[in-house]
């Protein structure tokens, strides 16, 4: 699939296959807004009359040399799934693409994330279904976008192959993504040789990816009645710090000093290369990953064919390749600062950010084999639910720390439960709680959340349990014997799409019941964005049409807002349950921003889509004198402040409408 632009391109791609195998299909509007989905639909709709299935590739991609071969054994091996053959360095696909390079599988379960489309090859009738759904959907989301939406809903098994059987050129972008930077395979061996496509690996559950400058983690959730299926759950949005003190590992403990000595690249490169490395091989060897067992007849087209019992299957002689796992490891670091260097600097740097990925592995290895095998966050009902509470009892579950993981060495339970270490105040936080409350500092407080039922209240669930908080959810306020502390995160399930010209705040009511105090807090929060949040709330509405291309709209340029990310509203949950505040009201947000200045971070962050009424931007100058909003803003707690710098947390907000959010709100 092509443009016209771009149509010598592809008819060397087409002449480097087989005959016959690649059939040029160009852009239908060529003058018109520029559409990858568009031209897409017109490849899928090309399928030729006795085709089982269509291979689509964009024009500028380089194929492997055993391409078609693979190509055609990994079709006969499943003959009804969506197959992937590229995925980018600094995604969760390319995330799982290394899980299978250090298993030895040839192919992985597709993750939720986007379904990589430049190499790709759709069952006869998936491609046609795909087709007709695209078509009702034209001008909203990217193609891949799309394709993972439709593949999940309707249970279609998709796979990506280990190495990618292709490479992207990055000769340019007509669709608009240079700016996103170089955009490489995660794993591109050209010289890969067929064979074992049966060796597959499924059913991860932690994926730790370098992007943005962050080593990043998503977390998968099982969703009630989830079964074996690919595609079901869905994922919790972390980094691999918060991740790793969920589970009692401080990696700063662990750092090998390669990190600290690197001379080519920056520290915060070679600090986000080691961890996201120290994280991998922290889950492989803990978890124990391996390849499947080898299925006895090919995929059925409803997934998988049913495998051999794990205990009883015989040991498979799947070993790795060290070319496709080097190559897979080589690329951790130049794909984490891809977003923001040239292809030249990126090169300077490879060899030395291989050489740190390579000791980040070891060490999450090593890690590993020092630590218990860890349990997975549960949720547990409550005593009276288990016994059988009277009807209109609140439904309550509790979430904690695994008491069967074993901390690392020399660190005891105080250090395992502190709040995020991102947080500069902690010490500070730890030393007056203790001063202050009347409770064994080291044993966090029990806490019991009420309206966490939403994605919002899930993370910020998951943020207070990796602090080491036992926390027990509830439908409505208990009756009887009082927790410590309550939090009710009600008023974030009221709609936060507000009528333009108001400034809409939410207001947490935070009660904390300690054994010589009942005192109830109300926090007044700034405009929430990041994971689990909304897509219709003020931040979110911008970052909602950037995905989707849509011009942004604003209504008021010189409105204020003031953002509060996921992470930095769960951090001071965190802090208000050790160190009750001294005023009653706190005041929770980020310094205040106009919403011409957010609609540019979001322009650079998501997509550089256009403003339907641009205002140009003041330069910088002395701060504007307080406004009488800024005079009533509550103080925030002692010690607390945001540390999730805007452009990334917007980046983390759009991922989250990306690949969770949009299964909320788009029917398929």
């Amino acid at each position: 699939m092509t443009h016209p632009k771009r149509r010598a391109a592809a008819e060397r791609l087409a002449r480097s296959a087989p005959p016959g195998a690649l059939h040029v299909v160009m852009d239908p509007d060529p003058a018109g807004k520029p559409s990858v989905l568009r031209t897409a639909l017109c490849a899928w709709e090309a399928i030729e009359d006795g085709a089982t299935h269509q291979l689509v590739v964009q024009d500028d991609m380089i194929l492997s040399d055993t391409f078609f071969a693979r190509a055609r054994m990994a079709i006969a091996e499943m003959p009804h799934a969506a197959l992937a053959l590229f995925a980018l360095w600094d995604s969760r696909n390319g995330a799982a693409v290394r899980f299978g390079a250090l298993t030895g599988a040839r192919w992985v379960g597709a993750v939720n994330e986007y379904f990589p489309c430049v190499a790709i090859i759709l069952p006869r009738e998936v491609a046609s279904g795909f087709a007709a759904f695209g078509r009702r959907h034209l001008d909203s989301w990217p193609d891949d976008i799309l394709m993972n939406r439709y593949l999940r809903a309707h249970g279609i098994p998709s796979y990506v192959s280990v190495p990618s059987l292709a490479e992207h050129e990055d000769h340019g972008s007509i669709s608009g993504n240079a700016f996103r930077g170089p955009r490489r395979s995660v794993c591109f061996v050209p010289q890969d040789v067929p064979g074992c496509e049966g060796a597959r690996l499924t059913g991860l559950r932690v994926l730790p990816f370098f992007k943005q400058g962050v080593a990043q983690c998503a977390v998968r959730v099982d969703d009630p009645g989830d079964g074996p299926a690919q595609g079901t759950g869905h994922w919790l949005h972390l980094d691999c710090e918060q991740y790793l003190e969920g589970v009692g590992v401080r990696p700063e403990r662990h750092q090998s000093a390669i990190v600290r000595m690197a001379e080519v690249t920056t520290p915060e490169a070679a600090k986000g290369a080691w961890l996201t490395a120290f994280t991998m091989g922290f889950v492989h060897r803990r978890d124990g990953l391996r390849c499947d067992p080898a299925t006895t007849r090919p995929d059925g087209p409803s997934g998988p064919a049913p495998a051999p019992d794990a205990a009883t299957a015989p040991a498979t002689d799947v070993v790795p390749d060290p070319a496709v796992l080097a190559e897979a490891l080589a690329t951790v670091g130049p794909g984490g600062i891809s977003y923001a260097q040239s292809e030249d600097r990126i090169a300077e740097q490879r060899d030395e950010l291989a050489r740190i990925t390579l000791a980040g592995l070891e060490a999450g290895h090593e890690a590993a084999e020092r630590a218990r095998p860890a349990r997975r966050f549960q949720a547990e009902p409550s005593a009276s639910r288990r016994n059988g509470s009277h009807q209109g009892a609140p439904h309550r579950s509790t979430f904690h720390r695994s008491d069967s993981r074993r901390p690392d060495p020399g660190h005891g339970a105080a250090d395992r439960s502190a709040p995020h270490r991102s947080d500069p105040h902690r010490g500070d936080l730890d030393r007056s709680a203790a001063e202050r409350m009347d409770a064994d500092s080291s044993d966090p407080l029990p806490v019991e959340v009420i309206g966490a039922d939403t994605p919002l209240g899930e993370h910020l669930v998951r943020g207070l349990t990796d602090a080491g908080h036992r926390v027990t959810t509830s439908t409505h306020r208990p009756t009887g014997h009082p927790t410590p502390a309550l939090l009710d995160l009600t008023a974030l399930t009221l709609p936060q799409a507000e009528p333009p010209g108001t400034h809409p705040t939410l207001t947490l009511t935070l009660t904390l019941q300690l054994p010589s105090i009942a005192t109830e807090f109300a926090l007044r929060l700034g405009d929430l964005y990041g994971p689990g949040c909304p897509h219709d709330s003020r931040i979110g509405r911008l970052v909602w049409d950037a995905l989707r291309s849509y011009p942004l709209t604003l209504d008021d340029p010189a409105e204020r807002l003031r953002p509060l990310h996921t992470r930095d509203l769960a951090a001071a949950l965190a802090g208000l349950l050790r160190t009750p505040p001294p005023e009653r009201v706190v005041g929770l947000a980020d310094a205040p921003e106009t919403a011409a200045e957010l609609a540019e971070a979001v322009r650079t962050v998501v997509r550089p889509v256009p403003l339907t009424a641009p205002v140009p931007l003041a330069p910088p100058g002395p701060a504007a004198p307080p406004t009488s909003e800024d005079a009533a803003w509550p103080p925030p707690p002692p010690g607390w402040k945001p540390v999730t710098e805007l452009h990334y947390g917007l980046h983390t907000h759009a991922q989250w409408l990306a690949y969770e959010g949009i299964h909320l709100a788009m029917e398929v």
